[in-house]
């Protein structure tokens, strides 16, 4: 009993650490832009491993040589709520919940109708709808693996309310934006307005802003048919909002 006793306050203590050590990164972030961030590291292994090279385009720019426009178009189509919650949107979490909810359920009706015609076939997998805000994005992009388990969502929230307290809501808008991924080794406002526009990102158009926020769920996606009929579209939707958006 003593030494389990032991091993446990090890594991807190090992913990408390842990979160010191991220607490004190993230204070770091007010004055001190981050070099990379696991996501981005990540993907620069699996490029270099799989492609044997690691095509990389990323450039850091202030805040105010960010165009308000994708701004205001980032917060339309990714957290409308930026500005009024803490970090956490406790409604769209519960409305994403609910969703996946009834996804599996269908897709678990699917699968049972499939095993009957088609044993062989492997069963649909639901689509997953999150709930995340841009700051829990920024968390988990920062510092997390993309991995789905209670351990890692709990950590999240842990950074998420460390990033609101200890970084302004525009310093957060301004490191998500400049290390987003916008594409495949495409990250950042900079190297995406470059990349799909020829122009600085303090230049974008609010057209072009849109259709940026509208590939941010999928960019890898996008990225091959930036002009599809659903892309058009939804900027179309986001660029309508944009308006109404307050910036930080």
């Amino acid at each position: 009993m003593r030494q389990a006793l032991r091993l446990l306050a090890m594991l807190a203590a090992s913990i408390v650490c842990l979160q010191i050590f991220f607490a004190a990164r993230i204070a770091l972030m007010a004055v001190v832009a981050p070099q990379s961030t696991t996501f981005q590291r990540s993907e620069a292994l699996r490029l270099a491993r799989e492609k044997g090279q690691i095509l990389w385009s990323q450039q850091w720019v202030d805040d105010d040589q960010i165009s308000k426009h994708l701004k205001r178009a980032v917060i339309a189509s990714e957290d409308a709520g930026f500005n009024e919650h803490g970090g956490v949107d406790w409604d769209a979490l519960e409305k994403a919940w609910d969703k996946n909810q009834r996804a599996q359920a269908q897709a678990d009706k699917r699968a049972a109708r499939l095993a009957q015609v088609a044993p062989s076939k492997p069963p649909p997998v639901p689509k997953v709808v999150g709930g995340s805000t841009i700051t829990q994005q920024l968390a988990k992009n920062l510092f997390l693996s993309s991995e789905r388990t209670l351990v890692r969502k709990g950590q999240e929230f842990i950074l998420t309310f460390m990033l609101e307290a200890l970084l302004g809501k525009q310093r957060i808008l301004e490191i998500y934006l400049n290390n987003v991924e916008w594409g495949e080794g495409v990250f950042g406002a900079q190297a995406a307005a470059r990349h799909y526009y020829r122009v600085d990102a303090s230049r974008l158009a609010p057209s072009q802003a849109a259709r940026l926020a509208v590939m941010l769920p999928a960019p890898k996606r996008f990225e091959k048919r930036p002009g599809s009929p659903y892309v058009i579209g939804r900027a179309g939707t986001i660029e309508a909002r944009m308006g109404a958006v307050e910036l930080p």
